[in-house]
């Protein structure tokens, strides 16, 4: 009977609220063109990153996300990326699969602006048949067989940056609305598009110390907004060891590690604030990111975001 209980209040839950929140991520600022196609090209050379997040560690059903994103510049204005993102909550299961582009200008001596689209598609597989969870009432048509549908999506983005000083970025991956769950008439679960803004900086304590205070606003319509504050410190161009919060929901920590000068692996841990304490405790998240600069290309300092 808890399975049964727990199943549900996860269903309810994804098809309510999370349906409508795209997956959130503590250590977004190396994972960024998953939420802003602008950002792909913007390194100096091909850069592969994947991503692994399991949210609410201990609770039935909880969260499982999972990332891998690969992009370069294309000649000197252009870049182009591939981006895939994996949810599972419970019975519900999303796959969104993105060719991203982005058009770079000129905005000062040593800024650039990047504009950026991205296109694809979203796959949803829910599973709500007798023969996958426990129900209740075992006649309801309603749960008669799962679902599976595939929709198109676009998404646009914008970025101002300094190469490893700051960055500015406000993008929306999901501009298209679309119904995923719809019994007799009731929406009862729908993509919705997300407002995306973040912002970084790096203050240069000395030579072997950097600063890095980073901000992240997620706003879904007809939910919360949501906000990140991070604070890092990158030493000796090795580690990066950093705090941050997350409004209503959790304090985070996080470290990385640069293997080689192309090589970075990254963990964090999101210690939940939320009402949620009582059945988890604890969020999980560990990163890989590996850059190959071009011939002839040598990458002058280490990535900072």
């Amino acid at each position: 009977m808890k399975k049964i209980y727990i199943i549900l209040f996860v269903l309810l839950f994804a098809l309510n609220t999370n349906a409508q929140q795209d997956p959130q991520y503590t250590q977004y600022m190396y994972n960024m063109n998953v939420i802003n196609p602008a950002y792909a090209g913007t390194t100096e050379g091909l850069a592969v990153g994947a991503l692994y997040r399991s949210q609410w560690v201990g609770l039935d059903g909880g969260p499982q996300t999972m990332t891998f994103a690969i992009h370069s510049p294309v000649g000197e204005k252009v870049g182009l990326g591939l981006s895939l993102i994996a949810d599972e909550i419970g019975p519900v299961k999303e796959t969104n699969a993105y060719v991203d582009f982005s058009y770079t200008i000129p905005a000062g001596i040593e800024t650039k602006l990047a504009f950026g689209l991205k296109a694809g598609f979203t796959f949803h597989d829910i599973g709500i048949s007798e023969d996958q969870i426990d129900l209740i009432d075992m006649g309801d048509p309603f749960f008669a067989q799962n679902i599976n549908e595939t929709t198109p999506n676009v998404g646009a983005g914008v970025y101002f940056y300094k190469p490893n000083k700051y960055y500015i970025s406000a993008s929306m991956p999901n501009i298209l609305n679309s119904v995923h769950l719809d019994a007799n008439g009731t929406n009862l679960g729908s993509e919705t598009q997300h407002l995306f803004g973040a912002a970084g900086y790096v203050f240069d304590l000395s030579d072997d110390y950097k600063l890095k205070p980073h901000a992240l606003v997620k706003y879904a319509f007809d939910a919360p907004v949501s906000y990140d504050l991070n604070l890092n410190l990158f030493m000796y161009d090795l580690v990066e060891i950093g705090a941050g919060y997350r409004l209503d929901d959790s304090f985070s920590g996080m470290i990385n590690f640069s293997i080689t000068p192309n090589l970075r692996v990254g963990y964090a841990y999101d210690a939940i604030q939320s009402d949620l304490d009582i059945v988890t405790n604890a969020s999980h998240e560990v990163f890989i990111n590996f850059d190959l600069s071009f011939p002839k290309k040598v990458s002058r300092s280490p990535r900072y975001f």
